[in-house]
């Protein structure tokens, strides 16, 4: 029985919804497309070129222009994918401190989004896909084969990030990852423009007492199921 040729997974921050892409995309020889990544690069591009990357005006202008592609890692240095912003291999400088200081907002803007929604359905037309966001299941490809939103309290989405966070020798609070969170949580779910919520027909996992073996079980069903 055939697989599902694409699968979305959306949920807040925290949730654990790209370990759980990640895996079923390895499991699966599917592509793993974290959408966030194309937010990233957008503010990558803006601060490259000088921009200032509160100017949404600006910041929409750059994101109509570049190109951005997601693909299968081809350096073996942890990476889950490549990410290239007009050709160049910009995948770990998206996750540069004055990238993660601004990509918040940059994702609010109308321009920008609308930009990124276009080139990530690309990307979903041309491969096997398992996309991660916040978008994918309402917005993005609201005709995907299998819909998941995977959620979980905010002080088990905080505890899980303060210790993935730690363990990379991060300095830093419980309180201040908590405090970082309930706002992405404000900014994704109250945006006029693709706010984070479950599609109507996703199905929702709460992960609260769960681990991420239980959570991946649940997934294959769905993908079974769906196949």
């Amino acid at each position: 029985m055939p697989h599902p040729k694409t699968i979305a997974i959306d949920g807040p921050a925290g949730s654990g919804k790209s370990t759980l892409g990640a895996l079923l995309a390895e499991e699966l020889g599917y592509l793993y497309f974290d959408t966030g990544v194309m937010y990233r690069a957008v503010t990558l591009a803006a601060i490259q070129e000088g921009l200032d990357p509160m100017d949404e005006i600006a910041v929409g202008q750059v994101a109509q222009q570049i190109r951005i592609d997601v693909q299968p890692p081809s350096v073996n240095d942890g990476r889950d994918y490549d990410v290239l912003l007009d050709g160049e291999d910009v995948t770990w400088a998206i996750r540069r401190d004055e990238v993660n200081a601004y990509v918040s907002p940059v994702s609010t803007y109308a321009a920008v989004r609308e930009a990124m929604t276009e080139q990530q359905r690309r990307v979903a037309r041309e491969n096997k896909v398992v996309m991660v966001g916040r978008d994918i299941g309402t917005v993005v490809v609201p005709d995907a084969d299998v819909k998941i939103f995977l959620d979980a309290a905010i002080e088990v989405r905080a505890h899980r990030r303060y210790q993935e966070l730690v363990e990379r020798g991060k300095d830093t609070s419980f309180d201040t990852v908590l405090q970082s969170l309930k706002n992405r949580d404000k900014i994704d779910s109250s945006r006029a423009i693709s706010p984070l919520k479950p599609a109507d027909d996703a199905v929702v996992i709460i992960a609260d007492c769960m681990g991420i073996q239980q959570v991946l079980k649940k997934a294959r069903e769905l993908i079974f199921n769906a196949g």
